[in-house]
């Protein structure tokens, strides 16, 4: 298996900052349309123990209620037992994990909230040779859906998979369907996408291929979401809704993410690590919504996994 040099991981680095700057500029811009002036501030930061990163954060805009872009490059010296339950043969080897993280609360309950990650993870065990994949995604959770929307997000999701393989988008998104679910609730974080983790089937330059593919594949599938539902109209009680459901994001991300609990397993630094956190969310004890409402539809139908290229 080829593995991947110091300028395969630079590569890999360079279109990581180009991404999280690409998506900023692309998030920026539709806050601007709306009539916002809010803007991702930059705050770099290094780490003790070898690396840093860049996170780009946006506040309280009129579109954007906040909004975390994430790259990081860390080195962890010694891979501790309670990060590689999944990989017990790499424990206490050395490592380098660099990606883009971003989730996006917007203010409208009307535009999902997103999320999409790409990394590549290497560890070099001591005396063997190093074991590297690459992993990311992303899904939407929306509060009140658009049947329109959900077959074009899985629509480009589909379409970007087809040059790796006919069945990689089928996978992927049962993958997406099966990690984003709150046992706990018996129910989807939301309507899905794209997940992948351990990706090194193929040779390295095809991994990194289909990475990047995922990380354009984002904004592609995004931004016609945000310019059909900037400008639309919502009372205050969708916007409890919203917000109530927001808790179920914070549950998830607290008790399930990978990417969270990795990042307090090995130390990493806290406010990069809990940035997906919307600023504001609430929880109600056993709210009641009418049967026909679009409330109870949300949670009955389309927090179920679906065929959404063919059911809609």
């Amino acid at each position: 298996m080829q593995h991947p040099t110091s300028v395969d991981i630079q590569r890999v680095r360079e279109f990581l900052l180009d991404l999280q700057a690409r998506i900023c500029e692309r998030l920026e811009q539709q806050e601007q349309a709306g009539g916002g002036t809010a803007r991702f501030e930059i705050d770099d930061w290094q780490r003790p123990e070898g690396g840093g990163g860049r996170s780009r954060v946006l506040q309280n805009g009129t579109v954007i209620e906040k909004g975390g872009v994430m790259f990081s490059h860390i080195n962890i010296s010694k891979l501790p037992e309670s990060a590689t339950a999944r990989h017990p043969e790499i424990a206490g080897a050395k490592a380098q994990a660099l990606g883009v993280s971003l989730v996006i609360h917007p203010k409208n309950p009307h535009i999902p909230t997103s999320h999409a990650n790409v990394r590549l993870f290497v560890a070099e065990p001591e005396g063997r040779d190093p074991v590297w994949w690459f992993g990311g995604g992303y899904d939407l959770t929306p509060f009140y859906p658009d049947d329109a929307d959900i077959k074009a997000w899985h629509q480009a999701a589909h379409d970007l998979c087809q040059p790796f393989g006919e069945d990689v988008y089928a996978k992927h998104k049962q993958w997406c369907d099966d990690y984003f679910y709150l046992k706990h609730r018996d129910e989807q974080r939301g309507v899905g996408g794209l997940f992948f983790d351990d990706l090194n089937c193929w040779d390295f330059e095809t991994c990194f291929e289909y990475m990047q593919a995922v990380g354009n594949g984002y904004l592609n599938a995004i931004l016609p979401i945000f310019e059909k539902h900037r400008e639309q109209p919502y009372s205050e009680a969708q916007r409890e809704f919203q917000l109530y459901r927001r808790g179920r994001y914070v549950e998830f991300n607290l008790v399930y993410d990978r990417g969270t609990l990795f990042g307090l397993q090995t130390g990493g630094r806290i406010e990069s690590i809990l940035v997906s956190l919307p600023n504001l969310a609430a929880w109600s004890y056993r709210p009641e919504w009418e049967q026909d409402s679009p409330e109870r539809r949300l949670t009955e139908y389309y927090l179920k996994p679906q065929d959404w290229l063919n059911e809609l």
